[in-house]
């Protein structure tokens, strides 16, 4: 999670400079003073309002059913809680009508969802390391996967998922009904987002002569409106968009079919609306 945060803040121009054993980085924004804590540490600091701001999964929030708001969804650290026991007791590809024993770091989510599909089971509490458990110390998980491969290496199979997480920017309620520490948090928001806004578009370059301009337009994805300036001696026009970098295989051909020549394909820093 912090390489992802660290290198998602550079990108905005905020530099965030952590010393080898130092829990206090220092930042390049006026105003700020940051201190790494552990994820569900910072849900409880923003739930009881010690904290303002700060990084952690969603899968902690819900966990610690902690009452906090949320105000950027970064798509950093991906994963889904599952629920996840040794091929070798599935019956039919579920968990066995018997007493179970299941390890988790999440009480509270493991808990409700034992009593919600009807099971008979003890639950025990993991620190870590939970895929290690089956077969000899639990029946089945509860944790977070992201590719499933960690489940795969323990001969695991996931019989439920929970919910889907991510790293995510939440901030406690009273803050934003203060004005000075409310416009600090948008600020920080829109640097970040503008960031992710731009990994996730591309920006082209297309020339077109004069009487393929409208054709072209009329089919190229754009924020709002293309940018068009005209080709030196009249020679046409050089259009710029900025599309979704998902968009790219199939648009490319779909202008050259249109007219467009020279495409230029570059990637993009920031988009602030």
């Amino acid at each position: 999670m912090q390489a992802g945060l660290t290198g998602l803040m550079a990108d905005a121009g905020i530099r965030v400079q952590v010393g080898e054993r130092g829990y206090r980085p220092s930042i390049s924004l006026p105003g700020y003073e940051v201190k790494l804590l552990k994820p569900q540490n910072i849900i409880e600091m923003l739930h009881q309002g010690t904290r303002d701001i700060g990084f952690a999964g969603a899968d902690w929030v819900a966990e610690l059913k902690a009452d906090v708001e949320e105000v950027l969804d970064t798509g950093l650290d991906p994963v889904t809680m599952v629920a996840a026991a040794p091929l070798s007791i599935l019956e039919d590809g579920q968990l066995p009508r018997r007493h179970l024993v299941i390890a988790s770091e999440y009480q509270r989510l493991t808990t409700q969802w034992m009593q919600d599909s009807g099971l008979d089971a003890d639950f025990v509490r993991s620190y870590g390391a939970t895929e290690v458990f089956p077969p000899e110390d639990a029946d089945c998980i509860v944790d977070i996967a992201a590719t499933g491969a960690t489940l795969e290496a323990n001969s695991l199979a996931i019989v439920h998922r929970l919910m889907k997480s991510s790293t995510r920017l939440y901030v406690h309620k009273g803050v934003m009904q203060d004005a000075a520490r409310r416009d600090m948090v948008e600020t920080f928001v829109m640097l970040l987002r503008s960031v992710l806004e731009a990994r996730g578009r591309v920006m082209v370059e297309i020339n077109v002569g004069p009487d393929a301009l409208e054709t072209l337009v009329k089919v190229l994805p754009c924020m709002r409106e293309p940018t068009v300036s005209p080709l030196h001696g009249q020679a046409g026009f050089a259009v710029k968009v900025a599309v979704p970098r998902s968009d790219l295989p199939h648009l490319i051909p779909i202008v050259k079919r249109h007219g467009g020549t020279d495409i230029v394909v570059t990637a993009l820093a920031q988009i602030i609306p």
